[in-house]
């Protein structure tokens, strides 16, 4: 059925079209004839999947453009094939019009796959370098979306401006940027550029001569020179001021700095990823950052989406997060809880993935036994306060520990997802998986029981 689809859709776009109905029919064309492109599924049966047609056509025809559909949450599969050569990837469900973009990108691509060819036999294109985003957790379609961005620049020299929230992952990606570029030989340098005032931050950066200031007794190189022939990341960028963003725009369309104090300017070879939490565009119009150098640092734009509009990921991240902490605290037996689970994946996460980060931390250094219960987790996340768990009646409170009876045990769940979700029965229900009726039945019994245990 989907092979008829993408037939239909690329008859549609006046393209002649050529269809098999398995990989290892696919694999018996390679180098056999020549095709514009090939478009393959990752997974196509019994028989070769999409990951070996790749790799034919990468060893017989590799001026083939392949693209590759994917699942949802392959990240694995997804960037597998972007280390292995294929033009792109699409993930399933496609959008039709993502798709008819990306043939038309790949076509245009080939056209000009002769001269690329031409430029990188004589050193002008680098080779691509395996990525590998071990420290990137997410399988989500915006998170695909990032690792696809970063796997196609890192091996480039462009500038890349990465915006997101605070504690989404920006300095991750700058990193997995650097350690998969041709500069990866060379020093990742990171800045903050809000932890030092305008003038230590000039200092930092440009480094200093002797006698500059009072305490500049040597000669001191800055960032820039420490970075030499790799990446120097600056973190939150948006809040540097006019002065310093004037002599950063320098930097990028010159190539050189001059220490504080300094006479003479000291060429550097720097690549340069930047980092920012702000809308730089709003800045520009509100005249708080420098129009030009905005066009500087935003060659290319990595957006990473804030934790709350990829909630398929929190369980994800908690496991990760749970296995890197208990490793360290040498707590095999970790693990976490399906009530504490369900309050995480409803949590808002402001703080976004440090804040999760901190909060599985937190949770596992308080549990008993090394399994992050409710009671473990802050009050921000779980709704309750210490003060209000601490005794046995509380919602959750000693549901393992005081050995309850099945009976009892119903109760207190009961009261816990009713505190949660503020008394509202009709959600209660739904998170217990019971019907409304079967919820308004069980509150009644327990009222009347609660009743006749107060006329005895």
């Amino acid at each position: 059925m989907a092979r008829e689809l993408l037939e239909e859709i690329m008859r549609a776009e006046g393209h002649d079209v050529e269809a098999v109905a398995d990989g290892d029919a696919a694999i018996a064309r390679a180098g056999k004839q020549d095709y514009d492109l090939v478009i393959s599924d990752v997974r196509l049966g019994d028989g070769a999947g999409g990951m070996e047609v790749l790799a034919a056509f990468q060893e017989r025809a590799k001026q083939t453009p392949i693209i590759l559909i994917t699942a949802f949450g392959d990240v694995t599969g997804a960037m597998a094939a972007i280390q292995k050569g294929a033009y792109d990837y699409v993930s399933k469900p496609f959008n039709v019009e993502e798709l008819t973009t990306t043939v038309r990108r790949s076509l245009q691509r080939s056209r000009l796959l002769e001269e690329n060819r031409a430029l990188r036999a004589r050193g002008g294109v680098p080779e691509t370098r395996p990525v590998q985003l071990d420290s990137i957790v997410g399988k989500s379609p915006a998170m695909l979306d990032v690792y696809k961005m970063v796997a196609r620049v890192a091996p480039t020299l462009s500038t890349v401006l990465v915006v997101g929230e605070s504690g989404t992952g920006k300095e991750l990606v700058a990193r997995a940027i650097h350690t998969h570029s041709p500069r990866a030989g060379g020093p990742f340098v990171a800045v903050n550029c809000t932890a030092l005032t305008e003038s230590l931050l000039e200092s930092e950066l440009f480094g200093h001569a002797k006698g500059a200031f009072t305490g500049a007794v040597a000669s001191k190189r800055g960032l820039f020179e420490e970075a030499q022939g790799g990446t120097l990341f600056l973190d939150e960028i948006g809040d540097v001021a006019g002065k310093m963003q004037a002599q950063l725009l320098r930097v990028l369309q010159e190539g050189e700095i001059r220490r504080v104090g300094g006479s003479e300017p000291v060429k550097v070879d720097v690549r340069v990823v930047a980092a920012t939490n702000r809308d730089l565009e709003d800045e520009v119009k509100a005249g708080r950052f420098r129009e030009d150098l905005y066009f500087r640092i935003n060659v290319v734009t990595i957006r990473l989406p804030p934790l709350r509009e990829r909630p398929s990921d929190i369980e994800l991240l908690v496991n990760h997060f749970l296995a890197k902490y208990a490793a360290r605290e040498q707590r095999a037996d970790a693990g976490t809880a399906p009530e504490a689970m369900s309050l995480l994946k409803r949590h808002a996460w402001p703080g976004n993935v440090r804040e999760l980060e901190n909060v599985i931390e937190r949770a596992l250094a308080l549990s008993k036994d090394g399994v992050i219960l409710p009671s473990d987790l802050p009050v921000e996340v779980s709704g309750v306060s210490d003060s209000s768990s601490s005794g046995s009646s509380a919602p959750g409170a000693g549901l393992v520990d005081d050995r309850p009876s099945l009976a009892e045990l119903e109760r207190r769940y009961i009261e816990l997802i009713l505190k949660e979700t503020g008394g509202n029965k009709k959600r209660a229900a739904e998170i217990l998986g019971i019907d409304r009726r079967t919820l308004y039945r069980t509150l009644e019994r327990e009222e009347k029981s609660g009743e006749k245990d107060d006329e005895e």
